[in-house]
């Protein structure tokens, strides 16, 4: 679980260069290291074929169509089994792959409740060793600070409830 309080929002911030991270050779930014289970649970069998033995990191840079790059290497998603739900801003995207929790699975229990239990029900679950993340999520780690950032989405009035995002007043 540590993974999940990584990055941006923990720590002193780093920039690509002062971390010595490869990165992404078509949008430039950081990849995250992925280790080979993912690759091996999530790619199809052909983009299997062109793995190598070399380091492997995962571009979760919406707008960008490479999922995994090493060195000049990439595979993009039509070489993965499962949509990239942290490349799109559809509300049916997945934040939660382990217990199939959506931007509009969130959404839809915020706005008949007033509230959402998403965080704490992942949380539980995790704690009870059900989670499979290394397997299921493409960025093969905790989706916990996914599912946080599509709360606040959700809870900041981002999507409306035909599924749409909405467009800020001027």
């Amino acid at each position: 679980m540590s993974d999940c309080c990584g990055g941006d929002t923990c720590g002193e911030k780093k920039t690509p260069e002062d971390s010595g991270l490869p990165l992404c050779p078509e949008c430039g930014k950081k990849g995250k290291k992925v280790e080979r289970v993912t690759l091996m649970a999530l790619l199809t069998p052909q983009a299997r074929g062109r793995l190598t033995d070399d380091a492997w990191r995962f571009c979760g840079t919406g707008g960008c169509d490479v999922v995994y790059f090493s060195g000049e290497r990439i595979l993009r998603q039509e070489d993965v089994n499962v949509r990239v739900g942290q490349k799109e801003t559809d509300p049916s995207r997945y934040v939660c792959y382990c217990f199939n929790h959506t931007v509009q699975s969130i959404r839809d229990e915020f706005e008949k409740t007033g509230k959402t239990t998403v965080v704490e029900s992942i949380t539980e679950k995790i704690k009870a060793k059900k989670c499979a993340c290394e397997y299921t999520n493409p960025q093969g780690t905790c989706c916990l600070r996914n599912v946080r950032a599509a709360v606040k989405e959700v809870i900041s009035g981002k999507y409306s409830t035909n599924g749409r995002e909405r467009k800020k007043a001027s």
